[in-house]
């Protein structure tokens, strides 16, 4: 396929972008990586009149731990992440997720922010940030506007940006102790998008039971989400298979797969069960670990 016509531009720093956004609102569409976009255009599920190409846009791709979160540039890639020595050693849940994106060349070029703005329903991102009660910062030429996490993802393909903005930061809060997290994903192949995955992140109390959990669920729903009645099934139990299992139960119950290529309705509610209780398996043992 032949993606529309589109004008293109390659502005020098942000401001030149976000006032682009704002004279051309509605129409630009802003470009990173673009290993999520450009599959759009070329199949012209996406016909924007303008591309704003931010490779040239230097300040986005750093990543700080200060003493509040730690903070992830938007054009962080997702090798810069997984490789990153602080995520490694602190936050290995993003080495994780970051680890099984796509193939090198996606890993490569693709970046955090765009694959949140592209808000894929299958997309890893997502759910570690749900889980992990993440913010995401957007600016517009009238200034910053922080969005949790749990209400930026709106629908397939919908976020909350608006038309004038532009994503240019996650921030996660700091991991303290007794703090531990996994995600866990179903794929058909290595580097695929997830036919159901999972992240967890539990703080124990001092007693061994959790005090506060997150759950992001992908690939089945419209969107990804928070598996609240999981996250009300852990607080205030011991860590066990029993409770694990329980809130793979009550995450299942909450998801609305659709029956694809990838198996039926009950094989990915199963399947959402199986990996909510492995992450949980994984965020308790390192949770364990960082006392």
């Amino acid at each position: 396929m032949i993606p529309a016509p589109f004008d293109y531009v390659r502005p020098a720093d942000l401001d030149g972008a976000l006032k682009i956004l704002s004279e051309r609102e509605g129409e630009a569409k802003l470009l990173s990586g673009g290993y999520s976009l450009l599959p759009l255009l070329k199949l012209r599920l996406a016909q924007p009149g303008l591309l704003v190409d931010l490779r040239d846009v230097a300040g986005l791709d750093g990543i700080i731990e200060t003493d509040d979160d730690l903070r992830i540039g938007a054009r962080a890639t997702h090798r810069q992440i997984h490789e990153n020595e602080i995520i490694r050693n602190r936050y290995p849940t993003f080495a994780d997720a970051a680890g099984g994106i796509g193939d090198p060349q996606v890993r490569n070029w693709g970046t955090i922010g765009g694959s949140c703005a592209h808000a894929d329903p299958a997309s890893d991102w997502p759910a570690v940030l749900i889980a992990s009660r993440a913010r995401i910062v957007c600016r517009s030429s009238a200034g910053d506007r922080v969005i949790p996490s749990r209400k930026f993802f709106l629908d397939t393909f919908t976020t909350a940006i608006a038309p004038t903005e532009a994503l240019i930061e996650i921030q996660i809060p700091r991991r303290g102790r007794w703090t531990g997290g996994g995600y866990t994903k179903l794929e058909r192949r290595a580097g695929d998008f997830a036919t159901a995955g999972v992240c967890t992140v539990v703080v124990l109390d001092e007693s061994g039971r959790i005090a506060r959990a997150g759950v992001g669920v992908t690939g089945v729903a419209e969107t990804p989400f928070a598996a609240t009645d999981a996250e009300a099934a852990l607080v205030g139990a011991t860590p066990s298979d029993e409770t694990f299992r329980a809130a793979g139960a009550a995450a299942a119950a909450q998801s609305r797969p659709a029956a694809d290529i990838r198996g039926p309705v009950d094989y990915k509610r199963a399947m959402v069960a199986e990996l909510t209780a492995r992450s949980l398996r994984t965020a308790v043992g390192r949770a364990k670990a960082w006392s």
